[in-house]
């Protein structure tokens, strides 16, 4: 798909490839699988070089670059290794709220951190949208002017574990109207009260360590809002085309990543006297799945490139996370049956890829939920 590309888009995807390449050792990464641990080093050499926060505000140590950039930068990390990858590229993604909603106060003193790879930030997943108002901590005025005190839970934490921060929604009770109570926090994880509940073991993306944290009296000042209290679920909607987007090339790559590690075995596997690549069935396997990946390929740089464009993208962008995740996983499935017994082995890593694409795909929401929002968008209203 490179003849879709200009020549800077090109470049920065040539830089992203030879960075993986060179910095992504498959068994650092099959080891920090295994511990569930944070690829530190890694991480801070790929936001010392500029890939994270491409897409964001030069001013704020971003990149300055487009959507489309960001996705190259994705794609090629995951397709050297889906774990590292989605752990690199997963590690700013609370930078998304900032950037839209966060006072100038706020951008200043956390996206230079977060761009540079000092800090990393915590965000509940798309489960949030799924949830009651009584699943969502909740928020008391104190008896001094402008503190709060927050209590309660949070489940399904992205990067929990390892961040220096967390996105938080919660419920302030004392407004009177119920759209308004929900509001979006910047909680330091330092803060006294802020308590680590939860380690879960997740099958894949285990280096982003997803976890639950308990908040008992911590104490919240204005400064911890991000935009105008009372608007959380409208911020949290307006920054799904964005989770569901960086998802969705997670995915594509994992795809292209399991396909060149089943196109490479059985170019090299023989049977009954030559190469497996020579039987019609498995030369028709490997170009049913490369059709399956530049289909996905095309929509997935389509939805970037209108959210470049355009506000209105959030039906392409859906519509890319729902083929991209679903054809990861056929991906990965299908090249582990290529690779038979070796398959189920971690020394190839299509095992990894398998996992780390079904926890992409469950990520991004009931599949019902996101055929939904693309119905409604289709159809339109409909006169009674």
């Amino acid at each position: 798909m490179t003849y879709l590309l200009n020549k800077s888009q090109k470049a920065i995807q040539k830089a992203a490839l030879e960075f993986a390449k060179g910095e992504f050792d498959s068994n650092v990464a099959r080891e920090l699988d295994k511990k569930g641990a944070f690829p530190e080093s890694t991480w801070k050499k790929a936001a010392m070089l500029g890939f994270i926060g491409t897409h964001h505000p030069e001013k704020y140590a971003g990149g300055g670059m487009g959507n489309i950039d960001n996705v190259l930068v994705s794609e090629s990390f995951s397709i050297i290794d889906s774990t590292l990858g989605s752990a690199i590229m997963l590690s700013d993604f609370g930078a998304e709220w900032l950037v839209k909603f966060g006072s100038q106060t706020q951008k200043a003193s956390l996206l230079p951190e977060i761009f540079e790879g000092r800090k990393k930030s915590g965000f509940a997943v798309h489960t949030f949208l799924e949830q009651g108002e009584a699943d969502i901590p909740s928020l008391k005025t104190t008896s001094s002017k402008n503190k709060w005190r927050l209590n309660g839970e949070i489940k399904n934490v992205m990067n929990g574990k390892d961040a220096d921060f967390l996105f938080v929604l919660c419920n302030d009770y004392e407004r009177e109207n119920a759209v308004d109570r929900i509001c979006m926090l910047a909680v330091d994880k330092k803060s006294p009260g802020v308590i680590l509940e939860r380690e879960d073991n997740l099958l894949g993306l285990r280096m982003n360590g997803m976890s639950s944290f308990q908040f008992e009296n911590v104490e919240i000042n204005a400064s911890d809002f991000i935009g105008k209290p009372g608007q959380g679920y409208t911020q949290l909607y307006k920054t799904q085309p964005a989770f569901l987007l960086i998802v969705a090339t997670l995915a594509l790559g994992t795809a292209q990543g399991a396909f060149e590690r089943a196109l490479n075995h059985v170019k090299g596997r023989e049977q009954f006297g030559k190469k497996i690549a020579n039987f019609q069935v498995i030369r028709h396997k490997l170009a049913d799945m490369a059709i399956q990946i530049e289909q996905v390929r095309c929509l997935t740089y389509e939805a970037a490139k209108i959210a470049d464009l355009s506000k209105k993208n959030s039906k392409i962008i859906t519509m890319a996370n729902l083929a991209a995740t679903s054809t990861a996983v056929n991906i990965s499935y299908e090249a582990i049956q290529l690779l038979g017994g070796y398959g189920y082995t971690n020394e190839y890593d299509v095992e990894r890829c398998y996992r780390d694409a079904k926890t992409l795909q469950l990520l991004s929401g009931h599949k019902h939920n996101l055929l939904d929002q693309i119905s409604t968008e289709t159809i339109g209203k409909l006169k009674n």
